[in-house]
């Protein structure tokens, strides 16, 4: 079953009533949803307030709950700390991996980043492009920062010469933050869910970041979100803002079918698929990760 994304905007009070979220509006009557069928929850109004018990019903559950900032972008993300019975085990297992399978797991995932950037480059741009040839110099742990020089080019040919990533940047930046934070949030549940733990990165590592392996997952998906984003920045007539529609707009990401392992699925459900192959490979049990592709 795919898992629903909701996104509270609007001033409410979150509580809970036989395992159903209840979400009170001044003016309106109460609505509910049930708790098991959420993916995501997203709370972008300052002006939310919740009880204890839904945000832990809501753990409970695999609910993975995004705070954000009064610009409403993502700045938490709330993860249970344990949500599978070999937990302990696959930490220790992910807490000792050997550098050589670090190295050729972060080859994997940049070959992966950089195949997926040339088939957005295709469709945006109907132009040859050299960044399957950047993905087949990709080496054990990126020596040379591949990953970087197919960025630059990369970025130049979907946004144009001027643009400039910026994760503190407005306009095209901001959507781009907006889609990564959630994309980042449905990674982070769906690593927990696998018994691995998110701060555990394999290549990301920062005593300050909670979600290094999440971040390690995210680099393949991040082309699925400049796709939608440059959807919607050839349909804007102004300057690009953050507003209800292009923020629904973006979380249709998450539904959105992907190709894992020669099945269609949406990406919400690969992304267990994925999360669990990275499992696989930790453990022993597998050797190549599968990763969703466009």
């Amino acid at each position: 079953m795919i898992k629903r994304i909701v996104a509270i905007s609007n001033p409410a009070k979150l509580s809970h009533r036989n395992r159903q979220m209840v979400v009170e509006r001044e003016g309106y009557v109460p609505e509910t949803v049930p708790v098991e069928d959420m993916g995501v929850l997203i709370l972008e109004n300052p002006a939310i307030s919740h009880t204890q018990g839904i945000l832990t019903l809501c753990l409970e559950n695999n609910v993975a709950v995004i705070i954000c900032n009064k610009k409403h972008l993502p700045v938490a993300i709330l993860s249970p700390l344990e949500s599978n019975s070999l937990h302990s085990r696959t930490i220790f297992k992910q807490a000792k991996i050997a550098e050589p399978l670090r190295k050729r797991l972060w080859k994997t995932i940049v070959k992966a980043k950089i195949c997926e950037q040339a088939k957005v480059l295709l469709e945006t741009t109907t132009e040859n492009n050299p960044l399957l040839a950047y993905a087949a110099r990709v080496k054990s742990g990126d020596p040379q920062n591949i990953e970087a020089q197919a960025a630059r080019i990369y970025w130049q040919r979907l946004f144009g010469g001027k643009f400039r990533r910026d994760k503190d940047g407005d306009g095209i930046n901001i959507l781009l933050n907006y889609g990564y934070a959630v994309m980042r949030a449905a990674v982070a549940r769906a690593i927990v869910g696998t018994g691995l733990h998110p701060s555990l990165g394999v290549h990301h590592h920062n005593q300050y970041n909670s979600f290094c392996l999440a971040d390690d997952m995210l680099e393949p998906l991040r082309p699925a979100v400049d796709l939608k984003v440059h959807t919607l920045y050839k349909g804007a007539k102004e300057e690009m803002i953050l507003t209800h529609e292009s923020k629904q707009s973006l979380l249709e990401i998450l539904t959105k079918e992907c190709n894992i392992n020669n099945t269609r699925l949406p990406i919400i459900v690969a992304l267990h698929h994925y999360a669990a192959s990275m499992r696989k490979v930790i453990c022993g049990e597998d050797k190549q990760i599968k990763i969703p592709a466009l």
